[in-house]
């Protein structure tokens, strides 16, 4: 029994010198957990706040007037833009440059004067269910203060304001449509990533980097060799993924599939260069699955998939613009949910190539620094 309990001593300890003998296993298991509880604290909120509303007034009175005012003197709210069309009201809301928009009909300081109930709209944005219900929330209890002024200052019992939810993109605020959509890009990027981090530092840890060195191909070809299946194998994926959204969960597809396909590749091509480069700093697929564990957690935490970019400090909201899975999800929800244009989707495919450019050059170059 001694003699049992000494060796595995002896294996436990040999288990701790393997963990913390090479220095850049031990970099990887003291700092990301340190940097991801930095990233946590910060960019992980359930408060809604730094809200942008677009104005369509068509009233243009002092009751009007005064109620918009709430809105901009409000903790929640940011910046108040008024629009004098519905066409750029909705743009806005499409490029998310407002989370929120309010309508006030031309009518409504008449109908407060004669003491009947009025009406304005508030329409929000579907696409991130748990914002849009707490944004609504902050609308009805502004415009709900306002009443109660409004019965004082007038003198009356009854100012019925109500306030009209219009939620786009996903009229009902179901959450499975927000979760499932965004599973897609959870998904893909687990898969890519795990993948191509795996494929040098493998080769590595087996002993057959060395017959690569001497094989007749050159560091390019192996480099796309090593890019090429990761791809493929999480593209494949993510498209049997969207198949069971749409047919097994019913979410609806609104957007352009060519479009769709199209961006997919172009945003996974951006994740494996980053599992390459992570790869290529890897010496052993221990190595390699703790680099992909410290760059996955604050890609999810910073693609606005838990909370909006607009809600995060500013310091990572322009990190965020660093992140593949950010523009990924934004142009998913896009072409899913509200059949995004070609413009706006080329436009968010820009910082995906660039991503992807730079990230498999970093990994060509240490490629073939490690091979030469």
């Amino acid at each position: 029994m001694q003699n049992r309990l000494i060796r595995i001593k002896s294996l436990i300890k040999k288990e701790f010198l393997a963990i913390f003998k090479d220095p850049k296993n031990r970099a990887l298991i003291i700092f990301p957990p340190i940097i991801q509880l930095f990233v946590f604290a910060h960019a992980i909120t359930l408060e809604v706040r730094n809200i942008d509303v677009s104005v369509l007034d068509y009233s243009n009175t002092e009751y009007s007037r005064e109620l918009i005012s709430r809105f901009y003197n409000s903790k929640w709210f940011r910046k108040i833009q008024f629009r004098s069309t519905m066409k750029e009201l909705k743009s806005d809301i499409d490029l998310k440059n407002s989370q929120l928009g309010i309508i006030i009909q031309n009518d409504f300081a008449k109908k407060i004067n004669e003491k009947t109930p009025s009406e304005i709209l508030i329409i929000t944005d579907g696409r991130q269910t748990n914002s849009a219900s707490i944004i609504s929330g902050y609308a009805n209890q502004i415009v709900g203060l306002y009443n109660s002024e409004l019965e004082k200052k007038l003198n009356i019992k009854k100012t019925k304001i109500n306030v009209i939810t219009r939620n786009w993109f996903n009229p009902n605020i179901e959450y499975k449509w927000f979760l499932t959509v965004s599973m897609i890009v959870m998904l893909s990027l687990v898969l890519s990533l795990l993948l191509s981090a795996l494929s040098i530092a493998r080769e590595r840890e087996l002993g057959t980097f060395e017959q690569l060195m001497v094989s007749p191909l050159n560091n390019d070809e192996i480099l796309l060799a090593k890019t090429v299946p990761p791809l493929i194998v999480a593209f494949i994926s993510s498209i049997v993924i969207t198949l069971i959204v749409c047919y097994l969960f019913k979410v609806p597809f609104s957007g352009s599939i060519l479009l769709y396909l199209i961006s997919t590749i172009v945003a996974l091509l951006s994740i494996v260069g980053v599992g390459l480069f992570i790869s290529s700093l890897a010496f052993t697929q221990q190595q390699a699955i703790l680099g992909v564990f410290a760059f996955q957690m604050p890609a999810v935490l910073l693609s606005g998939f838990v909370s909006p970019v607009e809600d995060m400090p500013v310091f990572f909201q322009y990190l965020s613009s660093l992140n593949p899975l950010r523009y990924y999800m934004l142009i998913i929800k896009g072409i899913y949910f509200k059949n995004m244009d070609f413009v706006t989707v080329f436009k968010n495919l820009i910082p995906l190539l660039i991503i992807a450019f730079i990230t498999l050059f970093i990994a060509r170059w240490s490629f073939n620094k490690k091979l030469n």
